[in-house]
């Protein structure tokens, strides 16, 4: 503050004394100016506060303080109060009302949800006029609120309760349980569902809730079918989304939906009974796949959400397959551990058949659910161990190694034996040596001999009994497999080895490059590190033919290129076809076998096509091809 100001040449201050502003406050009481801003609730002090700014001849004294808004503008703290304490719910009460009144809310929300519409739940306004009418004048806070609640209430317990007809523009009527359950039943199973309505939301849709341990027991289909009050929508997108040729045969698609929805059968997935209907109706084949790359409204996707013993949710999305690629082995092992601690059953270090019975399945309870798990031995290299998988097909593929293993540690002299009489092998390892080592090339190969003479074609033992007959047998069969696989070594190191040369010659280079390029590529399909014991016994025996046709087809090359260059691209096209089938399938964590088989079609097909002198074991054409590829889908 200064006493005295002076201007000369420039503006001078004289008498200058420091002052806190807290003592103008005080000292100018009524002569300050006092603004308020940005009245808000707070929801822990349970009141309504703003900002005050004070000023004294236009000179700032407060910026910004908190104040209790209430006594400064009691109308627009109480419209405040009711709006967001009440109305918004951002409230802490113990009062009976005000849980009652969320809970009915979220009822009728639900309800909004499920039908995908703002339609049902009445808006703020008449939330607010509900409260305005009964709350008096005057309070604006938590405390008087509550002193006010407390005396009304006793007169009348239920004047603050909102009820459902109150909250509910119309009755929603066709928003029932049967049309929008809560559970999904799905075998033993139950599955929570919760429905949210908020479009470019990544959870808009139907959420399935699944525990860890169920996830590689789940099967896509049950999930795609929704849920009663979703899927007309379901198939009328997909009817939409079908081309141009098949939907003109279609119209009117409201009638088609309901005729669909009436005879089709909910066991089946939902594309491949949609796709039946569609060829049925327009007369045409229709492929289940006609929808791959169509845009689908993503709610009409069933949004997975995993989670762990502890609820905690380790993982969600609308794609199963990718969730069991990441989350299955982590599923597997917590079944296991769940199926340990309920029956068992598990067991290590096992080095002789002395577990009795080993049965195909068992069954126990888990938190009120009905499980099955699968018993199975799994190979531990020393020894074998009985472990309980999720899925048959796990379970069955462990056992045979499992059943092997034990054989060879059964089998230990014969083993050692036969590894030191493996006719031809150390021929037949050189020339394969660009696929893998000595010691690996031997142990492939002994894999191989044990699986085909231990097990073949016979079914899996699951009793001491059975298991003493297969050893008998196992050990009756030995040196013949020995004898067979290891002239198969021989024929197939040979004739890679001639494919080798000529690849690596002069003559793959130039004129001869695009179908050298292409062999290398089928050739590393076929051959590669551990293929004896990972190809089909059946196959393995066509190795030397399908070697044979790689070098017919670049002695035939310079008599018809075109023709060889327009097979290639046929045949890469269906290659590719396969291999995006079987990444779904084995992302499913299921391979059908048909695929499996169409994948040797294919070998056969470059055999008919580029060297038919060496004949096929069946007819194979393009048209065959066709024709089962459309059969397995």
């Amino acid at each position: 503050m200064a006493g005295e100001l002076v201007e000369t040449t420039r503006l001078y201050a004289r008498c200058v004394a420091k002052i806190d502003p807290d003592w103008i406050e005080r000292i100018a009481g009524e002569m300050v100016n006092r603004h308020y801003f940005d009245p808000h609730w707070e929801k822990d002090r349970a009141m309504v506060t703003a900002y005050e700014r004070v000023t004294l001849y236009g000179l700032t004294i407060v910026p910004k303080r908190g104040v209790h808004y209430g006594p400064i503008n009691p109308l627009e703290a109480r419209e405040i109060f009711i709006r967001r304490a009440l109305v918004e719910g951002d409230y802490q009460t113990s009062a009976k009302f005000f849980t009652q009144n969320q809970v009915v809310i979220k009822e009728v929300q639900a309800l909004e949800h499920k039908a995908r519409k703002r339609d049902v739940l009445v808006d703020e306004h008449t939330l607010f006029a509900f409260y305005d009418a009964l709350i008096p004048p005057g309070i604006h806070n938590g405390a008087a609120f509550d002193t006010w609640r407390i005396e009304a209430e006793k007169q009348n317990p239920q004047l603050l309760c909102l009820t459902r007809d109150y909250l509910m523009r119309h009755s929603a009527t066709d928003i029932t349980e049967a049309q929008f359950p809560e559970t999904l039943h799905v075998g033993e199973a139950s599955f929570k569902l919760r429905y949210r309505f908020e479009p470019a939301h990544p959870l808009d849709g139907v959420t399935v809730t699944v525990p860890l341990h169920l996830l590689n027991t789940l099967e896509e289909t049950p999930f795609d079918w929704l849920s009663p009050g979703m899927i007309r929508d379901k198939v009328s997108a997909y009817l939409k989304a079908l081309p141009k040729t098949l939907r003109r045969n279609l119209f009117p698609l409201p009638e088609q939906v309901t005729a669909f929805l009436s005879e089709c059968d909910t066991r089946k997935p939902f594309a491949a009974a949609l796709a039946d209907f569609v060829r049925k109706r327009a007369g045409q084949p229709v492929a289940a796949d006609v929808w791959d790359g169509a845009e689908i409204p993503p709610h009409l996707k069933m949004i997975f959400r995993v989670i762990d013993d502890a609820g905690r949710e380790m993982a969600s999305g609308r794609d199963l397959a990718a969730l069991k690629a990441q989350l299955g082995q982590a599923a597997q092992l917590t079944f296991g551990n769940v199926g340990k601690a309920e029956t068992g059953i598990e067991r290590d270090n096992i080095k002789a058949w002395d577990c009795g019975d080993l049965p195909e399945q068992i069954s126990f309870t888990r938190g009120g659910r009905k499980l099955v798990g699968y018993p199975a031995l799994v190979d531990e290299r020393e020894s074998v161990a009985i472990r309980l998988f999720d899925v048959k097909q796990a379970a069955d593929a462990a056992m045979r190694l499992g059943v092997t293993r034990l054989m060879r540690l059964a089998l230990k002299e014969q083993m050692k034996q036969l590894e030191k009489n493996l006719r031809g092998f150390d021929q037949a390892a050189m020339q394969l040596r660009s696929v893998a080592g000595v010691d690996d090339m031997r142990e492939d190969v002994i894999v191989a001999i044990a699986d085909r003479a231990f097990i073949g074609d016979d079914a899996l033992p699951r009793s001491q009994k059975d298991y003493e007959a297969q050893l008998k047998r196992a050990r009756t069969r030995l040196p013949a497999v020995n004898e067979g696989a290891c002239r198969l070594l021989a024929a197939i190191g040979a004739e890679y080895h001639q494919v080798s040369l000529v690849l690596g010659g002069s003559v793959a280079k130039g004129a001869l490059s695009r179908p050298a390029a292409d062999i290398k590529a089928q050739l590393s399909r076929l051959i590669y590190k551990g293929f004896f014991s990972k190809t089909p016994w059946e196959q393995l025996t066509h190795l030397p033919r399908y070697l044979q046709a790689m070098q017919r087809r670049l002695e035939k090359y310079p008599r018809d290129p075109a023709r060889d260059a327009k097979h290639a691209v046929s045949i890469g096209e269906w290659w590719q076809r396969y291999e995006e089938a079987l990444e779904k399938q084995q992302k499913a964590g299921a391979v059908d076998e048909r695929l499996n088989e169409l994948r040797w079609q294919l070998e056969e097909l470059r055999v008919s096509l580029y060297a038919q002198e060496l004949k096929t074991p069946y007819p194979m054409s393009y048209k065959r091809l066709e024709k089962f590829w459309n059969a397995m889908r």
